[in-house]
């Protein structure tokens, strides 16, 4: 082999090591945007905290337009404390006095609001590079898949975890599919989308007038502090009853000592059954988009952006509270202190799960028309 051979055999070998991504050779620890397409529907998507960057689809005219928040620059993302489009874990939501105890071991979390412990603490798998072990951009059936080696000991929890999220693209629809195996040791796994959602586009204002159906006749109470009391309470009569569509605006100020929503609703037969059921629906008549959801969850958290202030976003829009809506489907908060529960317990021989299927459309249910 002459000298020149081996120079380019030597090239070929560097570029090899430094990962290749859909045609391009890039760096393994850099942060990196990529997109998915199919027909009029095109997300982003980005490595950093696996992280959902946009959702782009036509309305009722056929004027496209980004339903999603989020930020211009991938490097605000590593600043973001609102959890823009992350994949949120290893337990996502909140856990009461920041610990836990499981098969006789305790547990202390970091606490990052107040006492107890939020999204896995202030560094969890939103803040941290995933790797991209498949990328097909368009085709029939367009996917990315990211995966994440969380160690043991890792924001306190135990035991090694692999994770992988999927997002992939169907007919004017969107699959989230987040998957986690123990490796050694049980563990308590939640893993969240947080995608704040406004299906009139990002930069139009606040949701108040968006409709909204949750398919849950209970909530899980909480105390002051949004942390579980471990009992439940039936929504009829009150302003979280959404089992009918409601415009969210129009019971939004009668909650106690909120700003808006923020809770747990039960979903199916709140025993955790795996089996995918309808969660919500979600339809915007300006726009004329409609979202419906469907999950494998046994809950689902409606929030609307209460703790968004001042945040600025895609083309220099200012986001504020109750300038979107989240639907995390999850386990329930603080289910590692709640007995009574679905477990979140993953084991060696129990892997876990988590599907969301988000099915696009611009034809308003006759339910929604009358709200």
């Amino acid at each position: 082999m002459n000298k020149m051979s081996k120079i380019f055999v030597l090239w070929c070998m560097i570029l090899a090591t430094s990962g290749f991504v859909h045609g391009s050779f890039k760096k393994k620890d850099e942060i990196r945007l990529f997109e998915l397409k199919k027909g009029d529907l095109s997300i982003k998507v980005t490595n950093w905290g696996a992280t959902l960057v946009s959702v782009i689809l036509p309305d009722k005219n056929g004027k496209l337009g980004d339903i999603v928040l989020g930020y211009d620059s991938l490097k605000a993302y590593t600043n973001d404390s609102t959890y823009f489009g992350a994949t949120v874990g290893r337990v996502a939501n909140r856990i009461g006095g920041a610990q836990f105890t499981l098969n006789g071991i305790h547990y202390k979390l970091v606490a990052n609001e107040g006492n107890n412990t939020l999204h896995s603490g202030p560094k969890a798998f939103s803040d941290v590079l995933w790797k991209v072990v498949r990328y097909i951009k368009d085709g029939d059936k367009p996917k990315i898949t990211f995966s994440y080696h969380s160690f043991d000991g890792e924001g306190g929890f135990p035991g090694d975890l692999q994770v992988t999220v999927s997002y992939i693209l169907g007919k004017n629809s969107l699959s989230i599919i987040m998957k986690a195996k123990a490796l050694n040791k049980p563990t308590p796994v939640n893993l969240v989308n947080h995608a704040y959602w406004n299906l009139g586009n990002h930069n139009s204002g606040n949701i108040l007038d968006e409709v909204v159906q949750i398919f849950g006749s209970k909530v899980t109470l909480t105390d002051d502090h949004l942390i579980p009391t471990g009992k439940f309470a039936s929504v009829k009569g009150t302003p979280y009853d959404f089992l009918e569509p409601h415009v969210v605006g129009d019971r939004i100020n009668q909650l106690p000592k909120t700003n808006g929503y923020d809770i747990n609703y039960v979903l199916g037969d709140g025993k955790g059954n795996k089996e995918m059921k309808v969660a919500a629906i979600v339809v915007d008549k300006k726009s004329g988009r409609v979202m419906k959801l469907f999950t494998n969850a046994p809950g689902l958290q409606f929030y609307t952006a209460n703790f968004v202030k001042n945040e600025k976003g895609k083309g220099g829009f200012v986001y504020q509270p109750r300038s979107a809506l989240c639907l995390e489907s999850q386990a329930f908060p603080d289910s590692v202190n709640h007995p009574n529960f679905p477990s979140t317990i993953v084991t060696p021989e129990k892997p876990y799960k988590h599907v969301m299927f988000l099915k696009f459309s611009t034809k308003i249910p006759h339910a929604f028309s009358q709200s």
